[in-house]
């Protein structure tokens, strides 16, 4: 009821918005980020910035700071009182529940670590499998990765996940023989950060589809999935440290590249897109490779989206 009326108040005091889903992107007077990203929900009464983290749980605060008295009187015509029974990290964040984004695992009993030094002969066939695909033994040092031979993820190669207090919260399981499916990876959620302990949000992030392609570049995060919800972790890390993100997801992928833009955009999120064109994905390319294709990636601003969109349909 009157979310109108509110807005319009509301922008008459922190200027023009974004709206992303529920939540309405103002920017933020307190710490003046050139940014939208003081994230406002009128429903629930709350708002915070990322940025600065300025917080509370009454828009009203925000009017009576930065308000004159005509905007504090007009705003008191359509204040409503809430009971606000959760905490704004909770309303923020689509009431997640703590215990899954924190769940720890363990690897496969099975697991076999080809870091080590002295390895069985069992693991000439990963270490193969994994060169093939261009890893190298940096990588294979960097990224932890081992294999398992017997039990369920027998044949396969396991790269594990860690995060930040340097627990396993996720493996990929890729068979490098016959085994069918391709992946068998632990029925736990999804929503996290991959090796969130090796990931720098304050430099330029490279966003791609799967552990392979992350594997080729830098500071880069697989997205797990078919999309990045704005609710998802990843999406509220690049958010709360208005991190710089090269996009280089598959070609086939590039409905999924544009709505993923867009949100990041209207958040007020600094994009590049990679060209992935001539290679099935970024795991096909070398490092070299990729990152001679990052570094002609142009920014894309709303234009060019709405561009890209309409090409597309």
């Amino acid at each position: 009821m009157y979310e109108t009326e509110k807005l319009k108040i509301l922008q008459s005091v922190l200027g023009n918005y974004h709206k992303s889903g529920d939540e309405f992107l103002f920017y933020c007077r307190k710490c003046d980020h050139n940014k939208r990203k003081l994230s406002l929900n009128i429903e629930k009464n709350v708002f915070k910035c990322w940025i600065c983290d300025f917080r509370g749980s009454n828009i009203s605060r925000l009017i009576k700071k930065y308000g004159n008295f005509l905007q504090r009187q007009e705003w008191e015509r359509f204040a409503e009182v809430l009971d606000l029974s959760l905490s704004l990290e909770e309303l923020f964040s689509n009431n997640k529940d703590d215990e899954e984004q924190e769940i720890s695992l363990r690897l496969p009993d099975e697991f076999i670590s080809l870091a080590n030094h002295n390895l069985p002969l069992s693991s000439l066939e990963p270490k193969n499998y994994l060169l093939k695909r261009g890893v190298t033994k940096q990588d294979i040092l960097r990224w932890k990765i081992g294999y398992c031979k017997g039990g369920e993820y027998d044949g396969r190669v396991i790269i594990p996940s860690f995060n930040l207090a340097g627990n396993v919260n996720y493996f990929a399981a890729r068979s490098y023989g016959k085994s069918w499916p391709s992946y068998k990876n632990p029925n736990v959620s999804k929503d996290i950060v991959f090796n969130e302990l090796y990931v720098d949000f304050k430099n330029d992030l490279v966003i791609v589809e799967g552990i392979f392609d992350a594997i080729k570049a830098e500071n880069s995060v697989p997205i797990l999935g078919n999309s990045l919800r704005e609710d998802s972790k990843l999406f509220q890390e690049i958010v709360k440290f208005d991190t710089t993100v090269y996009l280089a997801l598959d070609p086939d992928a590039e409905i999924k590249s544009m709505q993923l833009i867009k949100n990041l955009l209207l958040y007020g999120i600094e994009v590049y897109k990679v060209d992935v064109s001539g290679f099935k994905d970024v795991g096909e390319m070398t490092k070299e490779q990729f990152l001679q294709r990052k570094e002609k990636a142009i920014p894309i601003t709303n234009d060019d989206y709405l561009m890209s969109f309409c090409a597309a349909f």
